[in-house]
């Protein structure tokens, strides 16, 4: 099958393409033909994660080409669109990511024998080292956070505000993104809501969340 509208899933720290399954048959169910990008999120760099995920978007046969995004997935997919504009058009959805740092991350990483292993190269370096993001793409980009406080990176970190459990409101803001939007989700929870699931589709259709 080729043409039409094609969906790049990209799951986060420690998951694999399985756990965007739910996500995945709610996009096939718009109509929008996703598909899953696996990743090694903690053995590899980011700039390895992004040039793998170019690659393999370039391997979709489409029309259009979108990308969604849940936690560290969400910068592996900034990361790739970074490098290359050669791609088809289309639009961007983060689910959670942890775009201006992650306190839970620094929290595990300082507080936890081993954390900084256990976190994984990817981690250490958008989310620890480098602590700001910006998009300045063409694409837009709409980015969902969650707020129901329940995940385990609060126990690592005093999070601040509005958050997930494990990631914070604030730490999702991304300057140059089109729209933002704060959801009743944990941050497991973003990639099983279907709520989330049709903001998504909605914002991948017209360019804006629903309100």
């Amino acid at each position: 099958m080729s043409g039409g509208a094609a969906v790049v899933l990209v799951h986060g720290l420690w998951m694999s393409g399985f756990h965007m399954t739910v996500l995945r048959r709610r996009l096939d169910a718009a109509q929008l033909r996703p598909t899953a990008f696996e990743y090694r999120s903690m053995s590899r760099s980011m700039t390895e994660h992004a040039q793998r995920l170019q690659e393999f978007a370039r391997a979709q046969q489409a029309d259009e080409l979108h990308f969604v995004g849940h936690s560290l997935g969400g910068i592996a997919i900034l990361r790739a669109l970074q490098l290359t504009e050669d791609l088809p058009p289309g639009r961007v959805v983060m689910l959670g990511s942890p775009l201006q740092g992650s306190l839970a991350a620094q929290g595990i990483a300082s507080k936890v024998p081993f954390g900084r292993a256990i976190l994984g190269i990817s981690i250490r370096e958008e989310c620890i080292d480098c602590r700001s993001h910006e998009w300045t793409g063409r694409r837009e980009v709409g980015v969902i956070a969650g707020s129901s406080r329940r995940g385990l990176g609060r126990l690592f970190a005093t999070l601040d505000g509005e958050h997930d459990g494990t990631v914070t409101v604030a730490e999702t803001q991304l300057p140059g993104a089109k729209d933002h939007l704060v959801m009743n989700a944990s941050h497991s929870g973003l990639v099983f809501s279907g709520e989330v699931a049709n903001q998504t589709v909605h914002f991948l259709t017209h360019g804006r969340f629903q309100r």
